[in-house]
Formats: structure tokens, C-alpha cells, sequence
């Protein structure tokens, strides 16, 4: 890992690829709360690196390092983000994109289904919109690249994979997405305590609810 300095009071630490991200994130959060590390205004993990707003850079990394050399992290220990139960999202497997993604897997739509609905997930970091958490998954999903030709509306539950990560289009927006089901569930909600509903560090899991109602006559 390096550090990189952002401004006069906020550093970012670098790191090899999401994994490292994820444990690192916990990491940080279960030193602060233990109090071996001076609580930051703001803790954001992306796809390589974890911003650490509010802080001395200087006191805080001496304190970080000093820390991290009694302890392994590549161990996840999770702690305070990864605390509440498994999030389990209700979806449909009803994806336009389902036939192109089991052609990019080598495999048919119900291996699809099954592969994504037994798999785990966890919120590497949230970007792009509000309420859009990047998950990865463990068993490991097979990467699929973005569509060649992005659509210009996707809408809001849309439920879709690209590259390592597994997303749901909390809004109606333009998107690349390789889409393979949708969700009734609100992402995002600014009249909740917390409006996102899911957060970095989360575990998710998919449910199949089954098909569409029929519209009634």
C-alpha cells in the first residue's frame, strides 16, 4: 500500500485490487472504534483506494502504520461494517441482457440464475449515483464486459453485472450494464435514517421471487 496526500487534511491509501480495499476499509474502522486511531470526518472506499477525510495526514498515517505492524491485514476482520445481518434482495431474473451473459459464461440462463442467486456478495464502495453499491462476489462470478452499445435509459431496480461487480441502478439512467434481472427495492430513499440501502462492507444475497405479475386487464 502507499499513501497519497489529498490537501491539508485528508490522505488517500492505495492498494493492490477490491480485496485488499475491503479488508483494509474494516481494518481502519475497527481500529477506530478501538480506539488506535483518531476518527476520521469521512472513510471512502473506491476500486484501489480508501480516502481518509478529516484528518492530520502525517499523524494519522504514523498512527496507521504503527498499528497495521500489529496486525495482518490480509486477514478481514470484519467489525463495524460488516455487522448487520446479510441484506437479501428480491429479484426477478427477467434481464434483456440474461442470453448475452450465458453465451459470455459458456453456460444456459438457469446456470446463470443459479450461479448469481448462490453466490455472496459484499458492497466493495458505492459511486456513480447515489445508492449504487459495486459488489463483488465470492464464489467468484466470471467477468463480463460492458455492452458495446450502452443503453440511455435503464431503469431504477435494474439489476446488472460488469467487469468483477455486481450493480443495482437505484434511478432511472443511462447505463452499460450487462442487465440479467430487476428489483422492487428502494436503493436509495433521502427520507430513511439512512438513505442508502446498502453500504460498504455490507454481505448481500439474491432471492428469486419468481416472474413478473401479469398486468391486470
Amino acid at each position: 500500500m502507499r499513501r497519497l496526500t489529498v490537501g491539508d487534511d485528508a490522505l488517500l491509501v492505495e492498494l493492490d485490487d477490491g480485496k485488499a480495499v475491503v479488508s483494509t476499509y474494516r481494518q481502519i474502522l475497527a481500529m477506530v472504534e478501538a480506539g488506535a486511531l483518531p476518527r476520521p470526518r469521512d472513510l471512502v472506499p473506491a476500486a484501489r483506494t480508501v480516502l481518509v477525510d478529516g484528518v492530520t495526514p502525517d499523524l494519522w498515517w504514523d498512527a496507521f502504520t504503527s498499528a497495521v505492524s500489529l496486525r495482518d491485514l490480509s486477514t478481514d476482520p470484519g467489525g463495524p461494517a460488516d455487522s448487520r445481518e446479510v441484506v437479501t434482495i428480491a429479484m426477478r431474473y427477467d434481464g434483456e441482457d440474461l442470453d448475452e451473459v450465458a453465451h459470455l459464461w459458456h453456460c444456459d440462463v438457469d446456470e446463470v440464475v443459479r450461479r448469481h442467486r448462490d453466490a455472496e456478495f459484499t458492497v466493495a464502495f458505492c459511486g456513480f449515483a447515489p445508492g449504487f453499491a459495486y459488489c463483488t462476489s465470492a464464489p467468484t462470478l466470471p467477468e463480463v464486459a460492458r455492452r458495446d452499445d450502452p443503453r440511455t435509459k435503464v431503469p431504477p431496480g435494474a439489476v446488472g453485472l460488469a467487469g468483477p461487480y455486481c450493480g443495482i441502478y437505484p434511478v432511472a439512467m443511462p447505463g452499460g450494464w450487462q442487465l440479467i434481472g430487476s428489483t422492487d427495492e428502494v436503493m436509495f430513499d433521502v427520507d430513511r435514517d439512512e438513505p442508502a440501502l446498502l453500504r460498504p462492507g455490507d454481505r448481500v444475497r439474491f432471492r428469486d421471487q419468481g416472474a413478473s405479475p401479469e398486468p391486470e386487464a
